[in-house]
């Protein structure tokens, strides 16, 4: 099979879709490797280094997209990307196609087959392709809200973790998945005192039982975050329904309960962000204000540790596309119910339920879709 891999054009996107150790790994299956020159540089993944795993090197996006029949990148395809996709050739990335029509339709009307990372499951009920970023953005959200706090960016002069004598920061996540836990662990781990919130009871046991009592655990409802946000310095919004937008646990008169110079950071703005006030923002200008309270919501915050989320995101995602690279898209997705959950868009029609919804496309499921491509 013939693979692209074009460089991320996002602002202040340095991840790649794969590393040379990946590219690797497909040039010795017998499949043909195209990198977008300096695709990796940014990371310390230079020309030379795919070259010498076997990949060729092409000096424009364009020829990328020409010439593969797959795709993989990490972010989903800006309106100069999916313009250039056809019929027949697989898109295999990040989409996050609930709250953004635009892309959806773009990838409608390109007849692509479009894999999706965030919905694609293990035998768990997992997210594997999506929990390696998810980790990275928990993490990086707590360095994000400590950056923000800090009196010279407007925040109110807090320290997380206090010092001797002083208390800490109050640090209230909502969402006890994957971004909530990695978020939780990294305050906790600075000294902060830390609130979860969820609706899954039997969540909150593991979480009371894995921290051994230091996180209180809240089951979330409309007063309990009411009252979090009162006391709270910095709040993480950490909530995901898969493939479907994040609903707004946070309203527009909520955040006026916040102290002045308390934080929000929406780590669900991927899919939406789960507050009424979100709106994306990059790493380039990734803060703004409302009613006193600084709001982060960078719609790719793993991009800032670019070199830890390229090598965490493709060990995650290179055996499926090693699969629809050795069996050919339809016999990978047939044969694997997990990798077919992350189909999405295909020959011109929406296989992804949650999304249709959303954006009021009919649902096509992907098997049917998959038997009218050729």
């Amino acid at each position: 099979m013939r693979i692209g891999v074009p460089k991320e054009i996002k602002n202040h996107e340095y991840r790649v879709g794969l590393t040379p150790a990946g590219t690797r790994e497909l040039t010795r299956c017998g499949h043909q490797v195209t990198v977008e020159t300096n695709a990796g540089k940014a990371i310390g993944f230079g020309d030379e280094h795919y070259i010498a795993a076997g990949a060729h090197i092409v000096n424009t996006a364009a020829e990328v997209f020409a010439g593969a029949e797959m795709i993989i990148k990490v972010k989903e395809p800006q309106p100069v990307e999916y313009r250039q996709m056809h019929p027949g050739q697989i898109l295999y990335t990040y989409l996050h196609l609930a709250p953004d029509p635009e892309q959806t339709q773009g990838l409608i009307d390109s007849g692509a087959t479009c894999i999706a990372y965030e919905t694609v499951t293990d035998g768990r009920g997992g997210l594997p392709l999506l929990a390696p970023m998810s980790e990275v953005a928990g993490r990086m959200s707590i360095q994000a809200a400590a950056k923000a706090l800090e009196i010279t960016t407007g925040g109110s002069g807090v320290l997380l973790g206090g010092v001797p004598g002083v208390a800490p920061a109050h640090v209230t996540v909502i969402g006890g998945g994957v971004v909530g836990i990695h978020a939780a662990r990294m305050a906790l781990g600075l000294g902060a005192e830390v609130t979860i919130l969820d609706r899954s009871l039997a969540r909150l046991r593991e979480i009371d039982n894995d921290f051994c009592g230091q996180i209180r655990t809240l089951f979330s409802t409309h007063d309990a975050i009411e009252d979090e946000l009162r006391i709270a310095d910095a709040v993480i919004g950490a909530v995901l329904i898969p493939g479907a937008a994040a609903p707004k646990l946070v309203t527009r008169e909520m955040i006026k309960l916040m102290k002045p110079g308390s934080v929000l950071i929406d780590v669900a703005i991927d899919q939406g962000g789960c507050a009424e006030t979100s709106r994306a923002t990059t790493h380039q200008d990734p803060t703004y204000v409302v009613d006193g309270v600084i709001h982060y919501c960078v719609a790719n915050m793993p991009g800032g540790a670019a070199r830890t989320s390229t090598q965490a995101l493709t060990n995650a995602t290179l055996e499926h596309a090693l699969a629809i690279a050795n069996k050919g898209v339809r016999n990978a997705l047939l044969n694997d119910r997990n990798l077919l959950n992350g189909l999405n868009v295909c020959g011109g029609s929406v296989t992804c339920e949650a999304v249709a919804q959303e954006l009021g496309h009919p649902y096509v499921p992907a098997e049917r879709a998959l038997a009218a491509i050729d």
